[in-house]
């Protein structure tokens, strides 16, 4: 799940059910920023998570550090709405969300991309990252913590310099070494604005899912999001269009610095 407002999140609670034992769910990081309703949509995920610990899964996104937070609104939404004290409790809860996640020992699901290590990273070595803390300014763990937050697939093999100036772009063969080393069978990872609200890439090894509607009131794309059902582990993708919230501009709280649509 990608941020924006609350209507949204509840629309996609209305078609595919509330968050409860027998409906659990994982949702892929950027819950804040960029919209203007980034409080009330973490502060209702992060209740649903309380409700049923088992079964709401969370993950970290680019957009759950400090300095994004600062430049795309929602240092400022925290900060107007409950104070400064309540704008650092959530960076500090942050930093404890998860990198990334498997389902079923079949898919792995992260926020930006895998690993762009010359050799395929086992997932234990992914768990071992320090996760506890902002994505260091550094080379530190390779990259490790900045490829998953941050990259991108590319069509073409091998890696490149990503057109975002953190992480990597990665190719089809190092989504295929990645997944059969670790035995997995495909990757699902959100982090790009797509027409249709999801895209299948890499031979059909990997998915991006985007679940922004319309992306700051601009875009026009719809969203998606993607069911799994064991053990057959089949994606089957539903997408959306656009719900009406109120009429609070996007960006609203935001420092004016930041690039709408680059990061």
């Amino acid at each position: 799940m990608e941020r924006n407002n609350l209507k949204l999140t509840l629309n996609i609670f209305e078609k595919n059910g509330e968050p409860s034992e027998d409906n659990p769910y994982l949702f892929n990081g950027d819950f804040v920023d960029r919209g203007s309703f980034s409080a009330e949509v973490v502060l209702t995920l992060f209740a649903y998570k309380l409700l049923y610990p088992q079964h709401v899964h969370l993950a970290r996104g680019n957009h759950e550090t400090t300095d994004m937070n600062k430049l795309y609104g929602f240092d400022g939404e925290m900060t107007t709405k409950y104070g400064d004290k309540m704008r650092d409790l959530f960076a500090e809860v942050f930093c404890a969300l998860p990198l990334a996640h498997v389902l079923n020992n079949r898919v792995f699901v992260v926020h930006g991309g895998i690993p762009s290590n010359p050799e395929p990273l086992l997932l234990e070595e992914i768990e071992k990252v320090n996760r506890f803390r902002q994505p260091p300014d550094g080379g530190d763990d390779h990259g490790i913590m900045h490829d998953l937050l941050w990259s991108d697939p590319q069509d073409s093999f091998g890696r490149s310099p990503s057109r975002r100036g953190v992480g990597y772009s990665f190719g089809p063969d190092y989504t295929k070494a990645f997944l059969e080393r670790n035995g997995l069978t495909h990757i699902i990872r959100s982090h790009e604005v797509k027409p249709t609200g999801y895209e299948i890439a890499h031979d059909g090894m990997l998915t991006t899912v985007f679940s922004a509607p319309n992306y700051c009131d601009q875009m026009g794309n719809k969203g998606a999001f993607v069911t799994f059902t064991a053990p057959e582990m089949k994606p089957v993708y539903t997408t959306f269009e656009a719900v009406a919230h109120p009429k609070i501009k996007p960006m609203a709280y935001a420092s004016g610095l930041g690039n709408m649509f680059g990061f």
